[in-house]
Formats: structure tokens, C-alpha cells, sequence
């Protein structure tokens, strides 16, 4: 069976370290773009659960002192390898999109399936990026489940940060790892 270019696309996905992306980023027509491919998930009762964040410029170095000053009030004896790495997070690439997850209530529509729709929009995101030539990562680390990183960056008490998406060009080859044998993953119910 012969592959279809949209598969062939799928299974050339490679995450690149952050710290691999460089200038320059999408400019700002080329990322709508990307948004454009990267809304077009499934979406049960088009409740379009999440929304972006874009982190770009200086907004990235003062998110990581911002880090630095969290991590201190977290752990007061964080090392100073752990704050640095924290400082650098979002220096590397120019450009971090914040998925941000925002379920509502709605008998139909579980909170799950809600969160599930934001996962999906960052997957979609990565291959949007990749397939116009850049290469991305999607992050989440401590940060993303800190309740004070979300309120720095001004989510909403019912918002939630499903991924930082990071984004740049590739200053190096994207590494191929190991993947599952999906005939391996795959079982019958026969009820």
C-alpha cells in the first residue's frame, strides 16, 4: 500500500530540543497559519476549549527569572544548576505558544474529553510547525502545573496549561528514537 504525502508527513514528526531551536521564528502570517492548522481538532459540542499564549522577546528572559524567583519560594535549597536551567527554559527558541486548556461546564461535554481536545491542538500545532519547515517541542515541567506560574500568566482560575509549544528553526537534525510496535499495542475485545 502505498504511503499518502499526509502520512508520510505523520511519520516524520520528530520533537527537537528546545535548546536546538533558534532564530529566526515564524513570523507573525506564518503562525497564523499554523493556528489555523492547529485549531482544527476534534471538538465535541465546538466548545473550542483553549485558547494561546504567545511568549516572544524579552517576555521569554523575564518569564525566566520569574522561574528562578518561583523554584526559590518552592525549595529554598534548589540548586543552583535547577534555578539555572529554570532562568534558560524559554530562552532558547524565539517563540513559546502556550496552549492553554479552558473547560466549561456542560452536561455533554466532560471535563476530560475538554482537556483531550487542548492535548490534540498541541499535537496539531507541532505538525503545523514542523511542516512549514521549523522545528518545535511540546514542554510541560513543574511550571505547567504551578498554580503561581498560572496566575503570572494570567490564566483564569478554571484554566489549565496543556503544553508550551516551542518553536524555531532546527539548528541541527531532529534525533529518531524507538517507537512501539503498534501490532504489539493492538488487542481484540471480542465481549
Amino acid at each position: 500500500m502505498p504511503d499518502s504525502p499526509a502520512l508520510q508527513a505523520l511519520d516524520a514528526r520528530r520533537s527537537l530540543p528546545s535548546r536546538q531551536l533558534g532564530e529566526p521564528g515564524p513570523d507573525p502570517d506564518t503562525l497564523l497559519r499554523m493556528l489555523t492548522s492547529a485549531v482544527r481538532v476534534p471538538d465535541h459540542g465546538k466548545l473550542v476549549p483553549f485558547r494561546f499564549l504567545r511568549i516572544a522577546g524579552d517576555a521569554r528572559h523575564s518569564l525566566g527569572e520569574y522561574l528562578v524567583q518561583r523554584s526559590r519560594e518552592r525549595d529554598p535549597n534548589v540548586s543552583a544548576a535547577q534555578l539555572e536551567k529554570d532562568r534558560l527554559r524559554f530562552s532558547h527558541p524565539p517563540l513559546v505558544i502556550t496552549v492553554v486548556a479552558r473547560p466549561r461546564p456542560n452536561p455533554k461535554v466532560p471535563e476530560e474529553e475538554q482537556l483531550m481536545t487542548a492535548g490534540c491542538v498541541c499535537f496539531a500545532l507541532l505538525q503545523a510547525a514542523q511542516a512549514l519547515g521549523f522545528g518545535a517541542q511540546w514542554l510541560t515541567a513543574w511550571m505547567a502545573f504551578d498554580p503561581a506560574v498560572r496566575a503570572h500568566l494570567g490564566l483564569a482560575g478554571d484554566e489549565r496549561i496543556a503544553g508550551f509549544i516551542h518553536i524555531g528553526t532546527p539548528r541541527t537534525e531532529a534525533p529518531e528514537r524507538e517507537r512501539p510496535d503498534p501490532a504489539a499495542l493492538l488487542q481484540d475485545w471480542v465481549g
